[in-house]
């Protein structure tokens, strides 16, 4: 066994995943270049850093279960008013996130809230944010199960511990007493510790028509409120304006 085959080798018992394949050229680069043993091995540590860091944010992006669409260098403002460029900036320099504050989008279908969201979702991810994307439906059903299966216990887990959590279309659909119970009790536990981004079709004054209880409505303003930015998008359809057929030119065969 020669002596790169033997370093190849330590690398995979020291779990050093990117090295074992960038070896050869890295000495080969360095006998050309005339570089140094100290240069040669910086050259090799920041080469297993920057990969590691690549691999850790796949794996954040993975975990934060993004829609499709979340590359907000395509946003486009045509389709929506309410959101001016220098406040979408401020909104992706994330500077709101490191003070705990919260965000609400807030407009009818179509005017980009989920993917603003979505994509200030990634942005968070790609700067090293613990960051996770749950409509509403999928955060009722997880906190149904967090005692019940192990894959609902891990998902709570890492919701309760992330930096920043969107809640896609909330209270759009109808939710039991005891769901919105156990809702509550997630926002309170969030509160101070976790930035919310929250897309809706409704103002906060009808959360309470949906929760049925103005009580615990109260209460949950209180605590998402208390530090948020509120966001009302208007304007077109982006989906609509931009609907697809299954029909060449438009026109239906008869």
């Amino acid at each position: 066994m020669t002596k790169t085959e033997t370093i190849k080798n330590h690398c995979k018992t020291l779990h050093l995943t990117a090295l074992p394949d960038y070896l050869d050229h890295a000495i080969g680069e360095a006998e050309k270049k005339q570089i140094s043993y100290l240069e040669l091995l910086k050259i090799l540590m920041e080469k297993e850093i920057n990969h590691r860091k690549e691999k850790d944010q796949e794996r954040r992006t993975k975990q934060a279960r993004l829609p499709l669409c979340y590359n907000l260098e395509l946003y486009d403002f045509t389709f929506s008013a309410g959101l001016e460029k220098k406040q979408f900036n401020q909104l992706r320099e994330l500077k709101w996130l490191e003070q705990n504050f919260n965000v609400i989008l807030m407009g009818p279908s179509g005017t980009g809230k989920t993917y603003l969201a979505a994509g200030l979702c990634f942005d968070a991810v790609h700067q090293g944010y613990r960051a996770y994307f749950k409509t509403m439906e999928d955060l009722i059903k997880i906190l149904k199960m967090k005692d019940i299966t192990r894959n609902a216990a891990a998902e709570y887990k890492q919701i309760i511990s992330a930096h920043l959590l969107v809640i896609d279309d909330i209270m759009m659909f109808p939710v039991s007493g005891q769901d919105a119970v156990a809702f509550f009790n997630l926002i309170n536990e969030l509160h101070d510790k976790t930035s919310l981004i929250i897309t809706t079709n409704k103002s906060p004054k009808e959360w309470a028509d949906v929760l049925k209880d103005t009580v615990l409505t109260t209460a949950l303003l209180d605590r998402i409120l208390y530090r948020c930015e509120i966001i009302k998008l208007t304007g077109k359809s982006y989906r609509m304006e931009n609907r697809k057929t299954i029909f060449d030119n438009n026109k239906i065969l008869t």
